[in-house]
Formats: structure tokens, sequence, C-alpha cells
């Protein structure tokens, strides 16, 4: 328990520095942008393909963990549907609500926990998973926004959505290091030695980008829907997972990497989808930062449970 408080409490520590280094202006508003973006479509996929890429497809490859995790995600959807409208939620809140719910931060805070708790064999059985729960994650999120959504002009920024999911950085890294690894290609040591060098500031830096985005100031108009969006995404997913995992007889220490994945609190990207698909920006901004710093918490206990 003390060793699984250590490694999650180390986490935090490190977005809490986040957090303070954006109040103190040594991560301004000018440069959390580009180094987003220079940890998503650069460094983060680096280290992906990297370890996927060096070890062996079919030791890795396990497809009752994927198929549970995708299984729970759709299950989490309908149930998602469902609780925002016994709280009240219509239109693009609803739709808000429920890509809030099933869209997780797979690339920045999943994968970080996987790779610190579980290690590299962990991290790798993740990485694999995440390629394909990314993708359907961000059809349902688009799904929802689609589905619930009133707002002209929404079906070419269906497009352009779809058209980024498509060259999802991650996916495309995991991808390629599957393709590397089930044909067997050989990387050159100067490659693999510059993946490397690329790839260890992905998760650090990534958790900082994470504080450095966190707002303690929520919304009181859309507590309710908070509340709801930390239940479902925190609890009720990852909990679904587990059942599902259970029923096909996969041990708790083999389906870690997939219930951290399904542990992971809300994407930063939904606050961007729902700006462009006609959700509600403000409810997605506070899910974001509410699950973020409960999520702790629900790591803790589901972490806990497995071991």
């Amino acid at each position: 328990m003390s060793e699984i408080a250590n490694s999650i409490l180390a986490l935090f520590l490190v977005i809490s520095t986040g957090w303070v280094a954006k109040r103190i202006g040594l991560l301004p508003d000018t440069i959390i942008g580009p180094l987003n973006r220079l940890v998503f479509y650069l460094a983060l996929p680096a280290l992906i393909f990297e370890k996927i890429s060096r070890a062996s497809f079919h030791h890795y490859f396990d497809l009752l963990l994927i198929v549970g995790a995708l299984v729970a995600a759709v299950m989490a959807f309908f149930l998602a549907w469902a609780i925002g409208r016994i709280l009240g939620a219509e239109g693009g809140r609803l739709g808000t609500f429920i890509q809030s719910c099933i869209h997780g931060n797979l690339g920045y805070m999943g994968l970080a926990v996987s790779y610190y708790f579980l290690g590299e064999e962990g991290f790798t059985r993740a990485s694999l998973l995440a390629s394909f729960l990314i993708l359907l994650q961000n059809l349902l999120a688009i799904a929802a926004l689609q589905l619930c959504s009133s707002a002209k002009g929404k079906g070419a920024r269906l497009l352009t959505m779809a058209g980024h999911l498509l060259v999802n950085p991650i996916i495309l890294g995991a991808v390629a290091g599957l393709l590397v690894s089930a044909w067997e290609l050989e990387i050159p040591k100067v490659v693999q030695g510059g993946l490397g060098i690329l790839s260890h500031m992905a998760l650090p830096t990534g958790l900082l980008l994470i504080g450095a985005s966190l707002s303690l100031s929520l919304s009181r108009s859309h507590l309710k829907l908070i509340l709801g969006v930390s239940l479902v995404k925190l609890i009720m997913l990852p909990g679904l997972g587990f059942l599902l995992y259970t029923g096909l007889s996969v041990g708790r220490q083999e389906m870690a990497p997939g219930i951290i994945l399904l542990a992971a609190p809300t994407a930063t990207v939904t606050y961007v989808m729902s700006r462009e698909m006609g959700g509600s920006a403000s409810l997605a901004s506070s899910t974001i930062s509410a699950t973020t710093l409960l999520s702790g918490l629900g790591y803790l206990v589901w972490l806990s449970f497995l071991s």
C-alpha cells in the first residue's frame, strides 16, 4: 500500500510542480502550447514506438485485454448517456458530459501511471492497448457531440475531427511499432539511441503540462454534472473493465494496464472538441480539472485493489 501511495504521490508532485511553475511564470501560456505539441507529436510517439518495436509482438499482444477495455468503453458510453439525462443535461451539455465520461487522458496520465507503476513490460502492454482505446474513445466522443449538438456546420467540423483522428501521433507511433515488432525488423542502433533520448522527456514533461493546465476554480453551475462525470470516469468505467476482465478470466495483475487506462481522468482534448463541435467548453474545462485532481485517489484505490 505504501509503495502504491508513494508512486501516485510522486506523479502528483510533478503535476503540482507544473501548476506552481505556471503561477510563478516559469511555464507561461506562450510556451505551454508549443511544448504540448512537442510532447504530443514527437516525444510521446517516440516513446511508444521505441518500447513496442523492441518488444515481442506475440508476447505482448493480449486480445482479451483489448476486448475487455473496448467493451467497457462502449458500455460506459450508454451508461453516461442515461446518467446525463437523469442529471438534466441536454444538447451540447449532454454531449460534453458523455465524452468527458469516456474520453480519458491516456497519453499523459494513463501511460505515465503504467510506466512508473508497472515498469517497462506493463507500459508496453498499456501502449498497445492505448492505440486501440484512443481510436474508439475518440469515435465515441465525436458521436456523442454529433448526436447531441444542434450547432450549424457541425458536419464540416466532424470531418475535421475524423481527419485528426486518422493522423493521431499516438496511434501512428503504436501502429509503426507493431509493424516493426511483428515483422522483427532491425532498427539501427543510432536510431534507437535517438529515440531513447527523445522518449525520456515525454512523461515528465507531460505531467508538468497537466499541472500547468489545471484550474482550481470549478463552475458551480456545472457542479452536479462534474460529480456525475467523476463518478462514471473514475469509478464506473474501470469497474466495468474489472467485471469484464474477471468474466474473461483475466488475472488481476494481467488486467492492470487496462484498468489504469480506463481510470485515467478526462482528456484535455475534450475541451477543444466541445468548443469545435457545439458542446459546452466550460463544462469540459471543469471536468478535466476535477477528474485530474480526483484521479490520484482513484488510482490509489484501484491499484491497491489490484495488488
